[in-house]
Order: structure tokens, then C-alpha cells, then sequence
């Protein structure tokens, strides 16, 4: 059952039967019945205790009723209903509550179809199962909903259970079901599976009346008691039950499995064994400009910089984007609490170099170590953090089971994870579980990405937001900024940001369309990796083009048709340049680069078709029509030249993409107050007795 489903006979809804979809409804019927066979097993098989013990009066002097439950925890909630009365449950109209619906017609409980939208932006049916909630009420039958709804936060009553009691008159009543014996899936409700041969326990609470004049602050402090006394019972069901609800509560902070497991093991003693070719292998990087040789110590935990007393709080981001997602993090620590030292970590060299460019003063950077038990060990030995803090997707084995094996806070913010990499995950659960679930605290940016980390085990999960939408513009290096103006002459261009290869062909491909209609047209082209900037601008060459190289001391001349911004730090002045900005990463398959710096900068945004790495930002922008999508060289030179063409598409573009996003801030105040709430308010680990072993 989902939160805010209802049933009823007018607005479509239809009563007694789901609604179709198709030939997969056939086998969905056939699952249906057998579930409902399966719970009246658990029923006959178990010993039955009802509080109180005039349950069934309880429900006849109140019906017809709002019969409020957890998500997750309604499985034997048919088997509490009396035969004279009438329930109707509401269940959500996708096919995969298909099975659910059936089996609720299967146990005479009647259907309404629907959902509430839970955070999404898609209508679910949640105003005409409200309307058909009513009716049902109105027409004797109680109506069975979660509280909690889809994709959570779970154990958080909405307002719409409070909003159905307001507008039909009718009570609540908390109920809750549990048995001695039970299997609860890894999903974000932990959904609970009772099993045959249990104590099952049905709790019915007090009625909440809501008046029908309650204004918004009386229907919020409804909500809370609702929540209150729905969390009483649920408990009290466990508890009559004999049974433990910790494995059935999400966000519970369950111990983490005590071993690693075979393939955590195994990575383990792989990285060991690794190390005597670890620094070949960094002095190979070294040579392609991906390591710095002076801080190569750096990577394997050791410091040159001595820990500051105090608090230390450690941020790890991987590289350019990140850093720039959580330095307003830092800052915003920073102001809160000046005596906690922040030490950030990253990965890359051009990280590295933004780092020295922006840190505030008083925070310090490293390289991050390499993901080696006694490399990590070290590194921690050395700064002791009160409380460590990953980014996005930045979750390494040895790095996570040392960090926790120390008993230092860890938390995972800005949080992200693609369907395709959940998927992943979900194949290897054991070792999800083992992983995630030593989290403290997870900070996702959108619910569904909040609902892929605890069904993976991750025990503290909220949402939080995209720290990017809040992070200030990229600063614009004023001197270069006039010289690049000067140099470009009034041409009409635009410029490929963060492009990766394979994108830089198209991008040229396009410049000789473009040049045909506008003369003198420049394309400017920053890879994504500068080191990539000679290699590109070769291939450029092999297409035919006049290529300047920014790397190289140059500026674009008259002749000069495409110009390689192959630098580090500049993306904050190339927007500012240019009216029109290709975001890379998009026109193959890599799942796209961040276009909120584009925006930022007054930059109109064009994306191709592979924007996976950042959907709620790209999925706002394209249904605000704040970004147009482009698939190749033909499109790409189309979208150019009509937004070059039409200024004033192109002022209605930018100003529609600013409309989207500013919808979607907020994560930074989040953020900030959350790691504040886990920091510890003390003057900071004491050095160990001896050092750590090498």
C-alpha cells in the first residue's frame, strides 16, 4: 500500500478491481491471490493478541475511519478487519503494486487507486484518490493509507492523511501489525514479510479528530500527533509480538556485519599486495601531468604539514566539481565554528591547483591517499579527524572500513547515484551492506537517490539537495577576460565546455557548419582534462582546422577558427565570454558534465542526450526549456546559430534556466547544519601512543 492511495467510484478510480496494464496484468493477478493465500496462512498458523481487547468494538464505534499505518508494515492489516465491516485500501496505480492490489481484492478489501506525489513533480493520482477517499468515508467504508509516503522519508507522516481527516470529518486511527517472525527487505520503508507460525499482535490507537477549520499551523501539529501515536503503536505491535522492530526500522543505526566478507577480503589483500608497484605506477601518471612528483609522499599518507590542535573535520572530494560543491561547505563551518580546522582531500592535480586558488585561509589540502589499508591508516594516524565527510559517488573500501574501524564519524554528502550503478550495487548486497551501512549520515541530492542508498544498506539518509545549485559562480579572471575580448574582436563563437574525446570531432564537425553562416565564427573547446589540450588540438588540425592553444601562451588570431582552452581554473571566465555553452560529457555516452556554472555565468546551456550524472539539474533546465538538447554536429551547429540569430531566445533561455534552478536550493544551509550536528564539541582526537605501522 502507498501513502495517499485511495478508491472510489467516479473520477476513474474503479472500486474492487486495479486498473489494467496490459497482458503483464494477467501474471500480476496470478501473484496477487498467492499473497493473499500466504497472509491468511500467517493468520491461522499464528496465536492472535489484540490491544485492546475490544479491538473490533473499537473499530465499529469509530467507523467509519482513517486507518493510518507505516509503509512497509500493512501486510496482516486485513486480518485485523471484522467481517461486517467494510476497508478500502489505498494502493498506487504503477504495475508493480500490481500484486498488492490483487492480493487486497483477494483478502475483500476494496481498492483506490493513487498515490501522493511524495517530493516527486508527477502526478501519481493523489488529487483523485483524495476525492475518491471521500467518497468511499462518505459511503461507510474505512479507508486503510500509509502515512509515510513514497520514496520516503520513512516513519514522517504527511500532511495529506491530516488533509483526508480535515475535509471528511472522519477520525484516525493508528494501527500497526507485527509478528514474532518476520523477514524485512532492504527498500527504503523496510518492507516487512511476516511469517506462518508467529504471535501476531494487531494495535489500534486513540482517534484524532482534525477540525475542518484547522489552518495550516494546527493541520502541522495534527501531523506530529499522528506521527507520534502511529510510531506508539507500531512499537507496542512489536512488542506484544515478542519480536525485536530494530531490522524492520529504516534509519535505525544497526550494527554494521562484524566481518568484511569474502570479496571485501579479498580486494584487501589485493591493494596490499599491490603496493611495491604502487609508485611506478605514480611516476608513470606523473609523467602524463596526473600526479604531482613534489607531493607523491602525499599519496601514500604521508605529510610534510603537522595537525593543527583542535577539531579537524576531513572533506574528500575527487576532483574539480566536487571541490567546488564543498568549499561553500567549508566556509560555511568555518563561520559556525572557528576553532575546527578543515582538512579537504582530493585526487587529481587540477583539483589541486583550485585549491590553491580558493582555500580559505586556515584550511589546509592534501592528496588524498591511495585506497591501501596501511597507506589510509597512515594518513589517519597522522591527522586524526573528529569527523570525516565523502562527496557524490567517492566511496573506497579501505578508506570507508578504516575510517569507521577508528570510531570517526563518516558521512557521504551531496550524494549521488546513477540507476545503472544502484543496480550494481543491488547485485553485490552483502557487500552494499557492508559498506553503506557504516554511514552515519547520508545526504543525497533528490529522494530517489536517497531511496537507491538505503535500500543499500545505509542506516541515516536524508535529502539535502545538490550542493552545486548553491555553490557561488566560478570567479572570472578579469585581466584574461579583457585580453580574450580583445583578442576575439567582436566574433560571434561559442564555447564547448568540459568536453571529453570523441566530443571534440563533433564539436569541429559543427564549427564548419557554423562558419558558413556567420563569418569569422570562433569555437572555443576546454577538455574536461587540460592534458588532452596538444593531443586535441592535433586532431582538430587533422580535420582542418586553423587551432590555436591556450596552454601554449596563445590568443586567438583573426584567422583562428577553433581555440583549445587547455588550462586549469578558466571555466568561470570562458562563460563569461561566451552567450552559448556545449556542456561535454553529453554527446557520448559519459552521463554529462555539470551546466550549473554555465547559468551562473549568463551562459545559455546546450547538452546532448546523455545527462544521467545530474538529472534533477538537467531534467529542471530541459522541462523549464532552460537547455536544449543536441544529438550531433548538424543539431548542435542548428541550436548555435538560431540562439546567435535570436537574442532574445537566447535572454529567454538563460532566464528560464535560472527559474529551474533557483527551485532547486537549498542543500548548502542543509548541509552545513547536519555535519554541525556530528561534530563533536571537544578539542580533538589525542595523538595515538605509537605510530602507525608502514
Amino acid at each position: 500500500m502507498r501513502a495517499g492511495e485511495v478508491k472510489t467510484e467516479d473520477d476513474g478510480a474503479a472500486r474492487s478491481r486495479p486498473s489494467p496494464r496490459g497482458e503483464r496484468t494477467g501474471l500480476w493477478r496470478i501473484g496477487g491471490p498467492a499473497i493473499a493465500s500466504f497472509i491468511g496462512l500467517v493468520a491461522r498458523s499464528s496465536k492472535v493478541v489484540h490491544e485492546p481487547a475490544d479491538l473490533d468494538a473499537k473499530l465499529r464505534r469509530n467507523s467509519p475511519a482513517i486507518l493510518a499505518c507505516w509503509h512497509g508494515q500493512f501486510m496482516m492489516l486485513a486480518t485485523a478487519r471484522p467481517k461486517d465491516l467494510r476497508f478500502a485500501a489505498m494502493v498506487a496505480r504503477h504495475g508493480d503494486a500490481e500484486p498488492i492490489a490483487q492480493a487486497m481484492a483477494a483478502l475483500g478489501v476494496e481498492l483506490i487507486r493513487g498515490a501522493g506525489a511524495g517530493g516527486r513533480k508527477k502526478d501519481r493520482g493523489g488529487a483523485q484518490a483524495l476525492r475518491a477517499s471521500i467518497a468511499a468515508l462518505d459511503g461507510g467504508a474505512s479507508i486503510v493509507m500509509t502515512a509515510d509516503v513514497p520514496p520516503g522519508p520513512a516513519r514522517v507522516a504527511g500532511l495529506g492523511i491530516v488533509t483526508l481527516a480535515r475535509l471528511s470529518g472522519r477520525p484516525i486511527l493508528p494501527v500497526a501489525s507485527a509478528t514474532s517472525r518476520y523477514r524485512s527487505l532492504p527498500t527504503w520503508s523496510r518492507l516487512t514479510i511476516n511469517l506462518p507460525f508467529s504471535r501476531l499482535a494487531h494495535v489500534v490507537g486513540d482517534p484524532i479528530t482534525v477540525p475542518r477549520d484547522a489552518d495550516a499551523q494546527a493541520l502541522e501539529a495534527k501531523r506530529k500527533e499522528v506521527e507520534s501515536a502511529l510510531t506508539a503503536v507500531w512499537l507496542r505491535a512489536y512488542e506484544l509480538a515478542g519480536a525485536d522492530p530494530a531490522a524492520a526500522t529504516p534509519g535505525a543505526v544497526l550494527p554494521p556485519p562484524a566481518n568484511t566478507g569474502l570479496r571485501l577480503s579479498a580486494y584487501r589483500a589485493l591493494t596490499t599486495f599491490a603496493r611495491p608497484a604502487l609508485p611506478f605506477v605514480l611516476r608513470w601518471r606523473a609523467g602524463k601531468g596526473k600526479e604531482d612528483p613534489a607531493r607523491q609522499g602525499e599519496r601514500f599518507g604521508r605529510s610534510r604539514t603537522p595537525r593543527p590542535d583542535g577539531p579537524l573535520i576531513w572533506m574528500h572530494a575527487a576532483s574539480v566539481g566536487e571541490m567546488n560543491a564543498i568549499l561553500p561547505v567549508i566556509d560555511g563551518l568555518g563561520r559556525a565554528r572557528p576553532d575546527v580546522t578543515c582538512l579537504i582531500t582530493t585526487g587529481t592535480v587540477t583539483s589541486a591547483e583550485v585549491a590553491r586558488q580558493r582555500l580559505t585561509p586556515g584550511a589546509i589540502h592534501q592528496f588524498v591517499p591511495l585506497d591501501v589499508p596501511a597507506h589510509v591508516r597512515r594518513f589517519l594516524a597522522h591527522w586524526r579527524p573528529d569527523l570525516a565527510v565523502l562527496t557524490e559517488s567517492e566511496v573506497w573500501p579501505n578508506l570507508v572500513l578504516e575510517t569507521t574501524a577508528r570510531g570517526i564519524p563518516l558521512a557521504l554528502v551531496n550524494a549521488r547515484m546513477s540507476r545503472r550503478s544502484h543496480k550494481r550495487w543491488r547485485r553485490q548486497g552483502r557487500l552494499a551492506r557492508r559498506l553503506f551501512s557504516r554511514f552515519d549520515l547520508v545526504l543525497a541530492q533528490t529522494p530517489e537517490i536517497a531511496a537507491a542508498f538505503t535500500d543499500l544498506g545505509a542506516p541515516v539518509v536524508g535529502v539535502a539537495g545538490n550542493l552545486k545549485i548553491d555553490a557561488p559562480a566560478q570567479p572570472v579572471d578579469h585581466d584574461a577576460y579583457e585580453r580574450l575580448v580583445a583578442a576575439a574582436s567582436g566574433r560571434q563563437g561559442y564555447v564547448a565546455a568540459s568536453t571529453h574525446e570523441g566530443e571534440e570531432a563533433i564539436v569541429g564537425a559543427a564549427h564548419k557548419i557554423l562558419a558558413r553562416r556567420f563569418e569569422s565564427f570562433l569555437t572555443i573547446i576546454a577538455p574536461r582534462h587540460p592534458e588532452r589540450g596538444t593531443a586535441v588540438a592535433e586532431a582538430l588540425r587533422q580535420q582542418g582546422l586553423r587551432v590555436r592553444q591556450r596552454s601554449l601562451g596563445d590568443l586567438p588570431e583573426p584567422a583562428t577558427e577553433v581555440y583549445v582552452a587547455d588550462t586549469i581554473g578558466e571555466l568561470g571566465t570562458l562563460f563569461a565570454l561566451a552567450p552559448i555553452a556545449l556542456i561535454g560529457g553529453s554527446l557520448i555516452d559519459r552521463g554529462g558534465q555539470n551546466p550549473i556554472e554555465a547559468v551562473r555565468h549568463q551562459a545559455a546551456v546546450l547538452t546532448g542526450p546523455s545527462w544521467r550524472n545530474f538529472p534533477d539539474v538537467y531534467g529542471a533546465l530541459i522541462e523549464g526549456k532552460g537547455a536544449r538538447v543536441v544529438t550531433d554536429a548538424a543539431s548542435l551547429a542548428g541550436a548555435v546559430g538560431d540562439l546567435i540569430a535570436d537574442e532574445s531566445a537566447l535572454r529567454a533561455q538563460h532566464a528560464a534556466a535560472v527559474t529551474a534552478l533557483a527551485g532547486l536550493g537549498g542543500a548548502l544551509e542543509r548541509t552545513v547544519s547536519a555535519l554541525l550536528e556530528r561534530l563533536p564539541v571537544r578539542a580533538g582526537r589525542a595523538a595515538p601512543d605509537a605510530e602507525v605501522q608502514p
